[in-house]
């Protein structure tokens, strides 16, 4: 295709990236914001806002490994057009809206490798996968969530030993403060490890037109703009999600909301430095699970835990089912 005649389609694919990557933010908000709200530490407006401004700066912190996984690495590049992004676009975006709708924490993260997925099958057949690749993110379904679950459950034996001689009162008093930094580090790796996704997404299709020379990179006004836009959607919240993420899966006290929102945010540093596209959906989920465990077995709704372990499993091939089903009506057009 002509890179000159495709620019219109390429600006409004670029959008429909970018209404993506807001719908990320929007969808995964709770992942920010979710303990530090049901903790009451902060109202869900100044929660919001502190989330997106971190959200918006984690550029800053993270190289662009996720990026380019997501730009090369779940997909073969020369099966990448216009036609299969929008497909992949379609399929992550529709189950995006339909698990916000209900109120479940699924991984938009993995419903957009699921549309690259079944766009790409659509396609190229079984050929299009780099199998690597999509076993990598395969395996961080599982390890991002035990990850956080672990790393929460240690968090919380040693704050509880270091904090016997304190008084209730002072210990809750304490985290209080001590949440304001978890959230930020937890909001820091959800921007650093979400926002590259649509990076990807982007910088795969200007390469396959032409747009960013022989090499493959990230510009950086993609980098910003995919920043701004997932900052903005966290700004507007997902309080259906925020609800069952903070209070229906297990009742958290400043303590564990600080335990959990930084080993979250661990298992996020980490998955991002190794250019590994994990849920932070998965890991937060993990994490309470974690905390709450710690507490006692029962103080864990194992019935939501579940209803959201089954979102997790139906994720990629929903939305790998809506990509390729979206690829083949845009051919009839």
């Amino acid at each position: 295709m002509d890179a000159t005649l495709a620019l219109p389609l390429l600006v409004g694919l670029i959008a429909v990236a970018l209404a993506f990557d807001f719908l990320n933010g929007l969808h995964d908000a709770a992942n920010s914001i979710a303990t530090i709200v049901s903790t009451r530490v902060l109202s869900p407006q100044y929660a919001v806002a502190w989330a997106a401004f971190f959200n918006f700066i984690a550029f800053m912190f993270f190289g662009l490994h996720v990026a380019q996984t997501l730009g090369k690495g779940i997909v073969e590049a020369n099966v990448i057009d216009p036609r299969v992004v929008f497909g992949a676009l379609s399929g992550a975006i529709v189950w995006n809206i339909v698990t916000w709708v209900v109120g479940i924490p699924s991984s938009s993260s993995h419903a957009l490798v699921g549309g690259l997925i079944g766009a790409g099958l659509a396609k190229a057949g079984v050929d299009a996968v780099v199998m690597s690749g999509f076993l990598k993110t395969a395996v961080a379904i599982v390890l991002s969530p035990l990850l956080g679950f672990l790393l929460a459950l240690v968090l919380m034996a040693i704050v509880a030993w270091v904090c016997r001689p304190f008084t209730p009162f002072s210990v809750d008093r304490g985290f209080r403060t001590l949440q304001f930094v978890s959230a930020s580090l937890y909001s820091l790796g959800h921007g650093g490890n979400d926002a590259q996704k649509t990076m990807g997404i982007i910088a795969v299709l200007l390469w396959s037109q032409g747009y960013l020379g022989g090499e493959f990179h990230v510009p950086f006004w993609v980098v910003i703009s995919c920043q701004a836009a997932m900052g903005l959607g966290t700004l507007l919240g997902g309080w259906r999600i925020v609800h069952t993420m903070g209070s229906k899966i297990t009742r958290l006290t400043p303590m564990q909301g600080f335990c959990a929102e930084t080993g979250g945010a661990l298992t996020l540093f980490l998955a991002t430095w190794l250019g590994v596209p994990v849920s932070t959906t998965h890991t937060i989920t993990g994490a309470i699970v974690g905390v709450g465990s710690a507490r006692r077995t029962s103080a864990v709704r194992w019935n939501v835990a579940s209803s959201i372990v089954v979102a997790w499993v139906v994720t990629i091939p929903a939305a790998a089912i809506i990509s390729a089903a979206t690829w083949w009506l845009v051919g009839l057009v």
